[in-house]
Formats: C-alpha cells, structure tokens, sequence
C-alpha cells in the first residue's frame, strides 16, 4: 500500500504540491479566526452536574447585578500606621470619586466600616467588573483606568493604593505571558534549523519542516475553527500555542523519519525518485501507526467530563491528522523533486558514516541487552517513585513575579484580612421550589456558616432582589482560597457541613473559584482514572496491528505509562523537594500525557518498527538490537532533543507554572527518546527474542524484502 502511494506521490510529484497549494488556499480564506471559539472561563469547562455550576447558574438567576469579575483597591497609609477616622472617610471620597468617572465596564465602589480591616491596616473598595465574559480585553482596559487616577486622586492624603484580582493579575502579568509565548514560538524555529543543520548540514533540509509546517499550521488552524463552529465547540487560549507544539513536534519527527531514510537510500545507491519511494514503503507505516497513537490518544479525551479537554481532543487529532496527511505526500513530492539537493552543500550523504556514537550505543545495547535494560529500568521506577509525593498546585498568583502592584496589593489585602478575601467562597441558600426564605432561616444559616470549618469570617447575607427564595452569603476561608488546602477544605468538609446547617426545606450550594477548582480536581481525577487506561489499551490495539504481535505491544505501553510517572516523579522531585513549592501545578499530568504519552510513543513506535525490519533481515535478536539503536538513534535523538529543546526554553520564563511545564515535558520528551526508546525497549526486545513477536511473524521476511530490495526506478536516471 505504501509502496503504490510512494509510487503515486512520486510520479505525480508537481500535481500534489499544486492541489496542497490551491487547498491551503481556500481553507485559510474561507474558515473562521480561532478566537471565535476560545474561552478562558475555567468553569465554563465543567458539566452541569458539579455543585460550583448549579451555584454559578443561580447567581446568574438570582443576582443578575452581580459582576462578571471584581477588581479590589486596597488603600492603605504610606507610613503603614492604621487608618483613622479621617483616612477612611477619604477612602469613601475615593470610591465616589472613582464612581462619577462612569469608566466603562465597572459598577459598584462598594466601601464603608465593614471594609475596614480588623486591625485598620487596610480599607478595600470592592469594584464590579462587568463584560460578556471574564476573558474580554474590555475587563484588562477598565483596570488599567481605575489605576490611572489614584495616585492623583490620593495625593497628599499620606495614602497609597494598588488594584488587587484576577484581572488586575493579568494586566501586570501580560507581557510577560506574551513575551514567554513568543520565545517559545521563535525557539522551536531557531532549534529546528540549527539542529537539522548540525545534522544534515544543508540549509534546505533546516528550512524544509519550518516553511511546510508554518502552512500546515495556518490550515490547521482554519480546520479547528472551521470544526469549532459546526460542533459548538469552545477551546482554552492555550490551544494556539499548543497547536504550534504538537505540529512542530510531531512534523518535525515524521520529516527527520522520512529524511534519515531517504539519506540511507540514496547511500546505498538508489535514484532520487526510487530512494523516496522505498522511503514512503518503509517509514511510511511506520508515520501512519505513530500518527494513529497519538490521533487516538488525542480522541480518548473527548471521555473527559471537563469540555476543555474535550474540545482539545479533536482539535489535536485535526492537527495530527492534517500532519500526517502533509508527511506522506507533500513532503515526499518536495523532496523527490530537490533529490540529493536537499542536503546540499554537504557531501556526506554521498558517504557510509563512520563509526558513530549510536554505533557504540548499539553495540552496548546488543552485548549486554539485560545490563541496559535493568539499569534503564531501574532509573525510570527510581524517578517514578516520586509520584508519590504529588500534590496539585492551584495557585497561579503565587507563581507570577511577586514585585507587580496586584501581588503587593493582595499581601496587604490577606495581612489586614482573613486568607480568602481575595476570592471569597459564595454559598447560596434557596428553598427551591420559590417558596421565599424567612428572616430566621436565612440568620440561622449565616450563623451556623460562620461556625463552619475553615471559615475566618462570614460577611452579612445578601437577599436577591428579584428572587425572593435565594440568599447568598460569602465567606472569607482562612486559608489562601486558591491553596491545596483551601480546595480540599471545600470539597471534603465545608461543603458537607454547609449542606448540614441548611434550614428545612432548603437547600445551600457552594461556589466560587474555590469551589470551581474544587470540581475541577474532581473532575481531573476521574478523567485521568479513565482517559490513561483507554488510550493505552488503544495505543497497544495499535502496536499489535503494526507489528502483528500480542507480547511487544504489552510491554511497550508498560514503558510509556512508566515513563509518564518517571516524568511526573521527577517534577515533584525538583518543584515540590528542592524548590519546597506546595505542589506542581494541576494541568501538568494532563499536559504529560499530550506531550509525553503521545507523542512520546512516536520514538517507540520508530525504534520497534527499526529493529522488526532488522529482525526480516535474518538477524538475530541480539545483533538486531544492536543495529536497530544504530540506524535509528540518530532520528530519535534529533527529535527528541527538538521537542526537549522546545519546551526547555519555557524554563526562563519568570512564571512558576510555565517553569514546572517546560521542565517536566522537556524531561519526559528526554527519558522517552534517550532512556525508553534509545536503551529500555530494544534492550529488553533484545532479551526477549523472537518470542516479542508472537503469536505472529512480524520478523519473518515478507516477499523478498530485504535491505537491498527495492522497487524498480521509475524512469529517473541514477544521480
């Protein structure tokens, strides 16, 4: 099959690149932008179902004033004595002040006593921000003009104030995000070509995967737009930049398979247009089987309960598809055309290489198969055993620098206030059934909410003005509200005692972000229980039809989830152990298992594809071990160390989750390519023999095929 497709691609070479064009132009022109489907409400991701939703649906019922996000000022005095009686009537003037510019998507200026800190070291204004969502730029802009004016409006007052918040965080952290974001961008580009040009050394074979993944990317993104708006789909923000990650990645893996390959024939002597079809033969399963892993990888999220994966699912399997699609038939008439140009100026695809370092690495591997695999094995459940120490981290502000005006305004807010007055915890009270809420149901409840665990203050109840059933009542946790234990307090035991202090006859939900993040943990937990276990069965369903065997599939998916744990471990190791941080943030073993399961499996599926050819070649297992390390070692190595590279640029960015998420992918994308693929897996294939192919024959020679077996040329002289 893959033969007559290379046969096709090749002899029709400048009809595939002419429909690529002619298709990549429509479907950029005619589909949507992606922003018209992204989204960056974590709660919008949850099903109905979670307690913090049904909150959230109430209020929004109930409440329609309340604000989509709230900005705090936190006014205190510059010589940090408390306020008097004088400062806190000047922080009212303030407030009205502030409210008479009418700027645009603010309501509220709430202060007064109650907004005065116990101890008076602070007086907050709490400011309603008010936009069609929490991510519209118009939030950011309305931030920036409450700031503008306070140190004027306070000027010789002896006060000072700063704007605390979600939003404020974001307006001080943007360009940071921005600046991390195109680093990355502009890193992948940068290692790709000075990496391919150390390998290759020719400037054409550097620029090839960057000039046809860009396009691919462009498609790509019209592709998820376009499917975004048919199936009512909402993607995060970070789809954009994960888009260009997985493409880069995996087309730059599939390009160096086919490229490595294509060097190794015209070596042996074949013609640039025969060379290219035995390519697309022997690499060209090898791209689809891999493609196929992480397509069903990618889909088995659309099991998550959270939308975010389920619309990350399709959109990466669309990225990985088109890619696929782009390997097999755009890039070999590319490159069937250049022929030995493609590596110029270098001579050395002319030349048998010397001995090598992925020579003696085979070598190594092939003598001493149980050696390596014990030692590579070993180092993988030594680092995995760090997986028992894991705790998930929720707190993005305590990753962000600390020296912006909303991380300094929010460590007064928690000095002068209970932990949790940043994001208050919001606990509706409501009969249900519109029956209105007596005074003495709703005073029992506040008291006995006041009482509840974890609970440092319990503000006035508030009644719905046009529903006379719902109350609300926030509470201020003594805990940070975005901590671990804050999460835990809410969905193990302040839940559970709110639902028992509910009067007769009435019901208590709990939201706010606290709760949200509650959910969520629930909902990660339970989609990583089902989402790991599916895909490897598939991953291993996939294997077995590859290399028509039950006994490699098995232990390779063994060796993916070990090496997804070996990742995990050795993040908690470095974040939690020698930086002492609280935990690693929530979304990395979601972010492992797309980059690191997934893609990971890439290298596997390589390196056993390698050493069942060598295995038909009539070697035996141990010498076919050693050779398969030698012909694919360098492949698997330069991807590896692209897609490491990648994400190891994220490690300088001053952002603790971007740290924790470069690191942990660069690492699992090392112990993929280096310890799993390049040692564990044809060591212990070494070792188990020709029993890794049973029950089939997947190291029998098939028809002929052989190493100097080739198709016949197609009429283009030898070069």
């Amino acid at each position: 099959m893959f033969e007559r497709l290379g046969r096709f691609v090749v002899g029709k070479a400048w009809w595939v690149i002419g429909g690529w064009v002619v298709a990549a132009i429509a479907i950029i022109a005619a589909s949507p932008s992606l922003s018209d489907i992204t989204s960056a409400d974590q709660e919008s991701f949850l099903p109905r179902s979670y307690e913090s939703v049904q909150a959230t649906e109430l209020a929004e019922k109930s409440f329609p004033q309340a604000a989509t996000a709230t900005a705090t000022i936190v006014v205190k005095r510059s010589d940090g004595k408390p306020l008097t009686p004088a400062d806190e009537a000047r922080v009212g003037q303030l407030a009205a002040k502030l409210k008479a510019r009418n700027i645009p998507q603010t309501t509220g200026y709430l202060t007064g006593p109650q907004a005065v800190a116990p101890d008076k070291s602070v007086q907050i204004i709490s400011v309603g921000l008010d936009a069609d969502s929490p991510d519209d730029p118009k939030l950011l802009d309305a931030v920036r003009d409450l700031r503008a004016g306070l140190a004027a409006d306070l000027a010789g007052s002896g006060l000072t104030a700063g704007v605390a918040g979600d939003v404020a965080s974001f307006v001080d952290n943007e360009d940071t995000f921005n600046e991390a974001f195109a680093v990355v961008g502009v890193a992948t580009i940068v290692l790709i070509i000075g990496l391919i040009l150390i390998i290759f050394r020719s400037p054409i074979a550097a620029l090839l995967p960057v000039v046809v993944i860009s396009v691919v990317m462009s498609v790509t993104t019209g592709l998820v737009a376009a499917a975004g708006k048919a199936f009512d789909l909402n993607v995060s923000q970070d789809l954009q930049t994960i888009l260009l990650i997985v493409l880069f990645g995996i087309g730059t893996d599939y390009i160096l398979f086919l490229l490595f390959r294509y060097r190794e024939r015209l070596r042996a002597g074949d013609d640039k247009r025969t060379a290219m079809i035995v390519s697309v033969q022997r690499v060209g399963e090898v791209i689809t089987s891999a493609a196929g892993a992480v397509i069903v990888a990618f889909l088995v999220l659309l099991l998550a309960s959270l939308g975010f994966f389920g619309s990350l699912g399709p959109a990466l399997a669309i990225a990985v598809g088109v890619m696929l699609v782009t390997s097999l038939t755009l890039i070999p008439a590319l490159v069937s055309l250049l022929g030995r140009w493609v590596f110029w100026p270098s001579k050395a695809w002319q030349r048998p290489p010397k001995a090598t370092l992925s020579r003696r690495l085979g070598v190594v591997v092939g003598r001493r198969p149980a050696v390596v695999a014990a030692a590579s094995g070993a180092l993988l459940v030594a680092l995995a055993a760090g997986v028992l120490g894991y705790k998930a981290d929720y707190d993005f502000s305590a990753g962000f620098p600390q020296d912006t005006e909303s991380a300094r305004a929010a460590q007064d807010l928690q000095r002068g206030f209970a932990a949790g007055a940043l994001a208050p915890t919001e606990v509706y009270l409501t009969t249900g059934n519109g029956t209105p809420l007596t005074d003495q149901q709703v005073n029992d409840f506040a008291a006995a909410s006041a009482r509840a665990p974890g609970v440092g203050q319990a503000q006035p109840p508030e009644r719905s003005a046009t529903d006379p059933s719902v109350a609300r009542i926030n509470l201020l946790l003594d805990e940070n509200p975005m901590s671990n234990e804050a999460i835990m307090l809410v969905r193990d035991d302040l839940r559970d005692a709110l639902h028992e202090a509910a009067p007769p006859g009435t019901k208590a939900l709990v939201g706010g972000a606290t709760a949200i993040f509650a959910d969520i943990n629930s909902a990660n937990n339970r989609d990583l229980s089902v989402i790991l276990p599916v895909a490897a069965a598939l991953i291993a369903l996939i294997l077995a039809l590859l290399l028509r065997s039950l006994v490699a599939p098995v232990y390779l998916v063994i060796a993916v989830l070990l090496n997804f744990a070996a990742t995990l471990g050795a993040t908690v190791y470095v974040f939690q152990g020698l930086q002492g941080n609280p935990g690693v943030t929530f979304q990395l073993p979601i972010i492992l298992y797309l980059f690191v399961v997934a893609i990971g499996t890439d290298y596997n599926i390589l390196m056993i594809a390698r050493l069942r050819e060598e295995a038909r070649e009539g070697h035996e297992p141990h010498r076919a071990a050693a050779i398969g390390v030698e012909h694919a070692g360098p492949t698997v190595a330069a991807a590896g160390l692209i897609l490491a590279g990648t994400f190891g640029v994220l490690m300088l960015a001053p952002i603790s989750f971007l740290q924790q998420m470069g690191f942990a992918v660069a690492i699992g994308i090392v112990l993929s390519a280096f310890v799993m693929s390049m040692f564990f897996v044809p060591a212990l294939t070494g070792l188990i023999g020709r029993k890794a192919w049973w029950p089939g024959h997947g190291d029998e020679r098939r028809n002929g095929e052989g190493r100097h077996a080739a198709p016949e040329p197609v009429g283009e002289a030898q070069i």
